[in-house]
């Protein structure tokens, strides 16, 4: 029987759910971690329990309540009180919960994924914590998305708000994230590798949920405890690429860049303060995983999917809609696979301020696709585009939804969709017509998720 408009909505939703369902940061470190008698098993490396002082949990991330939560499970009772386990985390204000030793301090309000000055005083934290610690402890470090604009320390002479001038600028100018991080990495004690080097514990292990696709260690979250592989030549090439210094971005911001180029200075002078720190990274969680789960609920469903490259350079959001809208419609017309599951996360060229209104990656994504389904409609197909953390932008949307109801709706109302998209203000095109997806904090983030479902 031909599925309508709301059932294939309804299917779009449920796969869209069942990959953000397999990503669920406390069930991730869960099945990473485990204790055997005396032994602390870690993603299959084994540590001797009775060798082991304090256990000191740090870290930051959208993710950090529900890994917190995770690890004091999997370790238990006995364990946490045996090492005197503490803890602390800095997460979105709408994440903080009662995690019982670890404090989960609330470094940015919900919906703004900007440094604050609350950030900077749990990054200190943080660092007074690792630097406290003796050989004979554990130091474990949960990082998950947002950790980059959730932990900063701006490096002496440069301030917080030289810092958030230039992400802000970056961010507008439509820079990815690898040329994000390539520039605070350089602006921080505790990004490319600050927070190991700070840290004096005799072991550190960093469980990682990535919200980067490919899963480069040293980018996910600025790489607190991995190596920076990238240098202060590089980052001045990243500024001149979006000219922020014709933007007015601070002149100590370069001032500082131009010393850490000299020979003396950059990543290779950057020693550690324990040289016998003994370091573990681990990827427990990633955007495949959520997308091979929502493959799998579709299969289950019934649909075929249709291949797709996944990690592939993605651009901006609305080629993206764009393309995708393009493969439906031929999906469509030919009547072979009828569903179509992707992850990624492309960029926003924003709009002066005077003009821009409210949304995200994924609504800006949801409303080019829109717009090129105007012409030939959307009738047996349903597109839904969401952040697996359910943040979308400074909205309260984790991203929007597309079909036949929705474009047809917005015909009624006479609203100009391509207008909204040149505004970048997606959220109230979609927001009359009961197109935004919003879930909340979902406690993980692993980029964007998209399906796509056709009646063939």
């Amino acid at each position: 029987m031909p599925r309508t408009a709301a059932p294939l909505r309804d299917d779009a939703l449920e796969i869209w759910r069942a990959g953000l369902s397999a990503v669920d940061s406390a069930r991730l470190v869960r099945d990473t971690v485990r204790v055997e008698g005396n032994q602390l098993l870690v993603a299959g490396e084994r540590w001797d329990l009775k060798r082991i002082g304090r256990i000191v949990v740090v870290g930051a991330g959208k993710a950090g309540a529900g890994m917190a939560a995770g690890l004091l499970e999997a370790l238990g009772v006995g364990v946490v009180a045996e090492k005197q386990l503490t803890g602390w985390l800095n997460v979105p204000a709408d994440c903080v919960r009662s995690t019982g030793p670890i404090t989960l301090h609330p470094a940015r309000a919900a919906g703004s994924n900007e440094p604050t000055a609350a950030g900077v005083a749990g990054a200190e934290q943080i660092l007074r914590r690792v630097r406290s610690l003796r050989p004979d402890d554990l130091c474990v470090c949960l990082i998950s998305g947002g950790a980059s604009a959730l932990l900063p320390a701006p490096v002496e002479g440069i301030t917080l708000a030289d810092k958030l001038a230039v992400t802000r600028h970056l961010s507008a100018a439509g820079a990815d994230i690898v040329d994000l991080n390539t520039v605070r990495k350089h602006l921080s004690q505790v990004k490319g590798g600050g927070l190991a080097r700070a840290c004096r514990a005799g072991r550190l292990i960093t469980l990682v949920i990535s919200d980067v696709i490919g899963d480069p260690l040293d980018v996910i979250a600025s790489g607190p405890t991995v190596a920076d592989t990238t240098t202060a030549e590089q980052a001045l090439a990243v500024l001149e690429k979006y000219g922020a210094r014709e933007a007015g971005v601070a002149q100590a911001v370069f001032d500082h860049l131009e010393r850490a180029r000299q020979p003396v200075s950059g990543p290779a002078a950057r020693s550690p303060e324990n040289p016998d720190l003994v370091c573990a990274n681990v990827v427990i969680g990633n955007n495949a995983t959520a997308v091979d789960a929502a493959r799998k609920e579709a299969e289950r469903r019934g649909y075929s999917h249709a291949p797709h490259a996944d990690g592939e350079p993605e651009g901006f959001a609305e080629d993206v809609g764009g393309r995708l809208a393009e493969r439906a419609l031929r999906m469509r017309r030919s009547g072979g696979p009828d569903c179509l599951v992707s992850g990624g996360e492309p960029v926003v060229r924003l709009v002066s301020a005077q003009r821009r209104g409210r949304g995200g990656r994924n609504q800006q994504l949801a409303l080019a696709a829109l717009v090129a389904f105007e012409k030939q409609g959307c009738d047996g197909i349903a597109l839904v585009a969401g952040g697996t953390d359910g943040e979308d932008g400074p909205t309260d949307a984790a991203g929007a939804m597309v079909n036949a109801d929705i474009l047809n709706a917005a015909r009624r109302l006479k609203l100009d969709a391509a207008d909204y998209l040149g505004r970048n203000d997606a959220y109230h095109f979609f927001e009359p017509l009961g197109g935004l997806l919003k879930t909340g904090p979902t406690h993980t983030n692993v980029c964007d998720v998209r399906v796509v479902v056709v009646e063939c």
